[in-house]
């Protein structure tokens, strides 16, 4: 690792000398690993799959992730790809999508991806676009976009390149396409990312045709004009953008200008999680961090200004969430989804990302094979990953802790799943080697405490 010094005896020339060879790495690492998502399609083809087994319930199917003309994949294989580079199994079976789709219909943008002239992620996104035109569609898209997809373009003007041509290689589909938007008309609540960082607000959005927005927008506007004129004093209608959104809300209410702002607001049920310190000093008043579900991370101050107001609170403490007594039963209670929700708010396959309360609660040790109905025997995922622990032949999984979830997959790698996320657990001597899986203690920080976890050769057991 460099150094402050090293670098104090480095050129400016040097530097960027450097900082070119780095990126042509990262772009070599990513044409690699293009190819080695290509090999692992190749190496779990359909017909690896038992024709028995494939029509029972919940079992491994065979998939086609790329386009048309490519092969079709053992479905599982994506998870076991997806694990190894530290990433969900859906992110993998997209990425062996465009690995196929450019080996069998983007023969000639592959080829300056390979010589280094166009960076996989252009060559990605283009086969993300064209993921449902035929092979020849996606030939003639092919022959258009490779010699543009080197960089020559900003990437918006190439994202309007690929946007046009793939319509031209598929006017049907663009004519369906628009037919469908047509009917797509909805006003919803727009789900918040962890990108956004709203901060304790939220948005709202209507898509609907040209005319109906267009008419929306100048009620908006001319109500905004009215509450300057009638209400010049309110304190929160003293910019543009305030006035619009509570004309917005009048709008929707049908409720006079000079209506309290509380009174429009229906009854809604919010959940938000706070944590107490047991070794904070209370004798110091500090400014904490709670949680708004399905929001994400306000201040204790933004609590008390916009919901402190116009909220009723209904405080539950919850003093030990594995403190809740097992059922002798498959059927899971509901206080024990709440608990798993509270302690294991994510999906529990390594590097998965769903969050949605309405995931599968799978039993950990399975109930017919003496595991209990109760906290620390459970684990939320999805129904694919729920089917890939069931069914995926060398999948292994233990929760020695309640929330702590070890993970073997099939090729003895194994990965450590908390509430601050899924971490590969390697050997330090061997982490670059092929080797069998580590027998040694390992130390793993957990809740910022250091447990010794021994991964035994009975790890089945």
């Amino acid at each position: 690792m460099s150094t402050a010094r090293d670098w104090a005896d480095r050129s400016e020339e040097r530097i960027l000398d450097l900082a070119g060879a780095c990126a042509r790495s990262i772009r070599d690492a990513e044409t690699e690993l293009l190819r080695l998502a290509y090999q692992w399609a190749i190496v779990h083809p359909a017909n690896r799959l038992d024709p028995v087994e494939v029509d029972l319930p919940g079992r491994e199917r065979a998939r086609r992730l790329g386009g048309e003309g490519t092969p079709e994949v053992s479905e599982f294989a994506a998870a076991e790809f997806g694990a190894r580079i530290g990433r969900s199994p859906y992110a993998a079976a997209s990425l062996i999508g465009d690995a196929l789709d450019l080996q069998h219909r983007f023969p000639r943008l592959w080829a300056r991806v390979e010589a280094g002239e166009v960076r996989a992620s252009y060559a990605r996104y283009v086969t993300t676009k064209t993921r449902t035109l035929a092979a020849e569609q996606a030939a003639y898209v092919d022959a258009r976009v490779f010699e543009s997809a080197d960089g020559r373009l900003p990437w918006s003007r190439f994202e309007e390149l690929v946007a046009g041509t793939v319509a031209q290689a598929a006017p049907e589909a663009a004519r369906e396409k628009e037919e469908r938007a047509a009917k797509a008309r909805f006003a919803k609540k727009v789900r918040r990312t962890v990108a956004d960082q709203t901060h304790g607000m939220a948005s709202f959005l209507v898509h609907a045709d040209l005319p109906t927005i267009e008419a929306i927008d100048d009620y908006v506007t001319q109500r905004a004009k009215q509450l300057a004129d009638t209400l010049p004093d309110a304190p929160h209608l003293q910019s543009e953008d305030d006035r619009r959104v509570h004309a917005f809300l009048l709008l929707v209410s049908g409720a006079p200008a000079d209506t309290d702002l509380a009174d429009l607001l229906p009854q809604v049920c919010l959940y938000v999680h706070t944590y107490a310190d047991p070794d904070a000093d209370r004798t110091q008043s500090s400014e904490g961090i709670v949680r708004v579900e399905g929001h994400g991370p306000v201040t204790q101050a933004w609590v008390r200004r916009f919901l402190g107001p116009h909220a009723r609170f209904t405080i539950r403490p919850v003093l030990d969430l594995a403190d809740q007594a097992p059922v002798d039963s498959y059927e899971i209670p509901d206080r024990h989804r709440r608990a798993v929700h509270l302690m294991t708010p994510a999906d529990t396959f390594p590097f998965a990302s769903c969050t949605s309360p309405g995931m599968q609660i799978d039993h950990t040790i399975p109930y017919d094979q003496g595991g209990v109905s109760g906290v620390g025997n459970y684990g939320p995922m999805t129904t694919l990953h729920h089917r890939i622990k069931t069914h995926g032949a060398g999948w292994q999984v233990k929760q020695p802790f309640p929330g702590i979830y070890m993970w073997r997959d099939p090729h003895g790698g194994f990965y450590l799943v908390d509430h601050t996320g899924t971490r590969r657990l390697t050997d330090a001597s061997t982490e670059d080697q092929p080797a069998p899986p580590p027998r040694k203690p390992m130390v793993i920080e957990l809740w910022h405490s250091p447990i010794h976890i021994e991964i035994a050769d009975d790890f089945a057991a």
